[in-house]
């Protein structure tokens, strides 16, 4: 079997202009300077609300980048461009932040919108949802300071809420059930979008219980999101894998490193409890490639979302399948990275024959700013990864002009 290599950048950029690769490298290397991101991210979310004249530049550059469009019309195309590589889609409907009974309702429907539009499609097998988006974080975080350790396994009850959060919580399980009935018959997968520790718990909770109801007869529809930068996170993988085997219901795992660490370390800090987070980054890698290896020897009974942007951890689960003499394009396994990122583990996945998605949020520019603020951060702050896709860039640039 061929090597699969990260390195091949007619692969990895092949579906992009000259144009296009020329603005990404403008982007990246902005994006290289930490100053400028500090100030970029504090001030970008103000002048929107100032409603200043920043739309247009924001569109131009970083919403361009990181995001399919405005609408999901908009979206479709670049979804069209990346099928024509053999690469996915997974949808995300860019909602965050907006709380009332209206907004909620209103962002459980075009969840629903959006499932139906992939189920209708060849190459969109799976959306995004937040449970942020059709619930009050202050219920979520109630709810999480009166569930014990293990009801993220267990799923979760109203118990010591009052009448009138009862029923607000009931509302929150009838539009996760509405989302997941709706997900089951168009036949399209549902990650459930990982959260603050604070609220992870309840998020956990209900995630498992949807598990326990859709992913039945070897099927997954419901797929929990597992950041394995927390320290206690590789046990939460084994426990769920416990509950999901001896209640018969595949587990859905989607296995990421994480988003929150900043906010979570200085939460930590200032309220002075421990620091739910990994004491490095090497901790970090071996418990998300320990919870490769995992999965991967569970893989009848665990369905698996390589969510990853290290091209050792892809590569290992390859080589872990290889070794298991299982199928790359696997059913219970599947890749995926960030549209704008990383296009070099996806293009190459793809044409080594490994299912493989881009993560590709859509919405008004003023709602998906939240997202693009952490993909900025994230490009700064993350070690050698701003560099990486530069170089990787100003390679296949030189390549094109010395055809």
């Amino acid at each position: 079997m061929a090597e699969i290599s990260f390195d091949n950048t007619e692969n990895a950029f092949a579906y992009k202009s000259d144009k296009a690769l020329r603005k990404a490298q403008f982007l990246f290397s902005s994006m290289g300077y930490q100053s400028l991101v500090k100030w970029g991210t504090r001030l970008t979310p103000l002048a929107m609300r100032l409603k200043l004249p920043v739309k247009g530049l924001i569109r131009d550059t970083i919403f361009e980048q990181f995001v399919g469009g405005e609408t999901l019309e908009e979206t479709a195309i670049v979804a069209a461009s990346l099928a024509r590589y053999g690469v996915s889609v997974i949808l995300d409907y860019g909602v965050e932040g907006k709380e009332g009974e209206e907004n909620f309702d209103h962002a459980t429907e075009e969840f629903m919108r959006v499932i139906r539009y992939a189920g209708s499609q060849p190459n969109i097998p799976l959306i995004s949802v937040k449970v942020t988006g059709f619930a009050r974080f202050g219920l979520l975080e109630r709810m999480d300071a009166l569930s014990g350790p293990d009801d993220g396994y267990k799923g979760v009850t109203a118990a010591g809420l009052g009448a009138a959060e009862q029923e607000e919580w009931a509302r929150v399980v009838a539009r996760m059930e509405r989302i997941c009935s709706c997900a089951a018959s168009a036949r399209v997968g549902v990650l459930v979008d990982a959260e603050e520790t604070w609220i992870q718990n309840t998020v956990d909770a209900i995630t498992m219980q949807m598990m326990d109801r859709f992913n039945r007869d070897g099927r997954a529809v419901v797929y929990n999101t597992i950041q394995l930068y927390r320290h206690d996170r590789l046990a939460f993988l084994k426990g769920s894998y416990e509950v999901a085997h001896e209640r018969g219901f595949l587990l859905g795992a989607k296995l990421v490193r994480g988003a929150y660490m900043e906010k979570e370390r200085k939460r930590a800090a200032g309220l002075h409890y421990p620091s739910p987070i990994q004491p490095n980054k090497s901790a970090t890698d071996r418990d998300y490639n320990l919870g490769l290896e995992f999965c991967i020897q569970h893989i009848e009974d665990i369905a698996l979302i390589v969510a990853s942007h290290n091209e050792e951890s892809n590569l290992l689960a390859v080589r872990l399948l290889r070794e298991r003499n299982l199928p790359l394009n696997h059913p219970h396994v599947h890749f995926s990275q960030l549209y704008g990122m990383s296009d070099n583990i996806t293009f190459n996945l793809a044409a080594g024959g490994c299912p493989v998605s881009k993560y590709l949020p859509f919405g008004p520019i003023g709602d998906v700013i939240p997202y693009l603020m952490r993909r900025a951060q994230e490009n700064s702050s993350v070690s050698g990864q701003t560099g990486r896709e530069l170089s990787l860039i100003q390679k296949e640039i030189e390549r094109r002009r010395g055809k």
